[in-house]
């Protein structure tokens, strides 16, 4: 399925996507879903994750602001998610940063995901390399982390995508690389914490390399498109929501992806 007809069927079933997402990411996450073409749930009350996810199209995990109590959700969660043949996306945001974050994404991550999304520093560290993240932020090149992302692809069984200056999605064996967005993008917050949630959108109509691929496509567009019109990040946050929604199947240009 190309990255085009992956669109089509995003805003053609306007998926429904569970996210147990951080305070921080909740509203630009269902803004961009809702402009994307696809439908935001914020259910993350461990009494009732487990009866909502089947509902969904996808689950997205992100531990941003991680607790306990949203941990043991996001575990209930996933295992709902296996049981139910729901595509799920973990967001292990800075997991290196804390021994309750890095405990919290081996577990997570013993679930199974069916794809992984994370910046250049998270997937090295994943991989059990050294990298330079600070909190949040990658320190690293795209790059860089390829090869870890290949070999973490094969271990996990899952498409790992990662996201920056050049984004990178592979299964360990095939890859694609894409181009595009704007250097505005990290100076907005949550954003990335959004593509996850994109990412599972895409999931529930296209299989999950293709998703990510035209998850990713699609973010990179408009954030070209909503640079032209910007003149900083508050601007660009704005423009970027409505470039979402404005960029057609006939936008993905296929100079865009290189495959590999």
């Amino acid at each position: 399925m190309s990255p085009g007809q992956a669109l089509v069927e995003l805003r053609g079933v306007a998926p429904l996507v569970h996210c147990i997402t951080n305070y921080v990411a909740m509203n630009i996450t269902a803004n961009a879903l809702l402009a994307a073409g696809a439908s935001p749930a914020m259910i993350h009350a461990e009494e009732e994750v487990a009866d909502f996810v089947p509902v969904a199209g996808a689950l997205s995990l992100n531990i941003g602001t991680l607790s306990a109590p949203w941990l043991a959700a996001m575990l209930k969660a996933a295992t709902a998610a296996n049981e139910s043949g729901t595509p799920w996306v973990l967001d292990p945001v800075a997991h290196f940063a804390t021994p309750f974050r890095a405990e919290a994404t081996r577990r997570l991550l013993a679930q199974g995901p069916t794809i992984l999304r994370g910046n250049a520093s998270e997937i090295l560290a994943l991989a059990g390399e050294t990298g330079s993240g600070k909190g949040v932020d990658s320190g690293d090149s795209v790059a860089a982390a390829e090869a870890s992302a290949r070999s973490l692809a094969k271990a996990q069984g899952c498409i790992v995508a990662v996201t920056g200056e050049l984004d990178f999605v592979t299964d360990g064996n095939k890859a694609a690389r894409i181009s595009g967005g704007s250097e505005l993008m990290p100076r907005v917050t949550a954003l990335g914490c959004a593509l996850s949630a994109l990412v599972g959108g895409y999931a529930a109509v296209a299989p999950p390399f293709e998703a990510s691929v035209a998850a990713l496509q699609h973010y990179a567009e408009a954030g070209r498109l909503a640079q032209t019109m910007s003149d900083g990040p508050g601007s660009f946050a704005v423009h970027f929501i409505d470039q979402l929604a404005a960029v057609t199947p006939g936008d993905f240009s296929a100079g865009a992806v290189v495959w590999d």
